[in-house]
């Protein structure tokens, strides 16, 4: 089972600076690192330990998982049997994957409101 490097400063700083920008000075976010443990291959019978940022905000919970050097998965929910994500398996760039799940979380509140019309995945 292959071991996952901790979340370094880099990433925090770039995990920060992001939600900061989304969410502006006004509204702490409170993120978090936890741990995890995920199917790194959907074959895998083993789950593989790895870290995680989690914060949540308006009334949603997001979850950043480090599935590698430079590999990335995210999901958000509002009910923990109710998950959500980009569509998108894995991101070499961490930057890139949580705007990425911040705008599909935004689109899932808009596309609910009616203000976008639904799309089928």
């Amino acid at each position: 089972m292959p071991e996952i490097a901790d979340i370094n400063d880099t990433e925090l700083w770039i995990v920060k600076t992001t939600l900061r920008e989304r969410y502006g000075e006004e509204q702490e976010i409170e993120l978090q690192v936890a741990d995890s443990e995920i199917r790194l291959l959907p074959s895998d019978r083993e789950l593989t330990p790895c870290p995680v940022f989690y914060w949540t905000g308006g009334g949603c919970h997001f979850v950043i998982f480090k599935a590698g050097d430079r590999k990335y998965r995210s999901q958000f929910f509002y009910k923990p049997y109710h998950q959500f994500s980009t569509g998108r398996r894995e991101y070499d760039d961490l930057a890139e994957c949580v705007v990425a799940t911040l705008q599909a979380q935004a689109d899932y509140v808009a596309q609910e409101a009616g203000e976008i019309k639904k799309t089928r995945r």
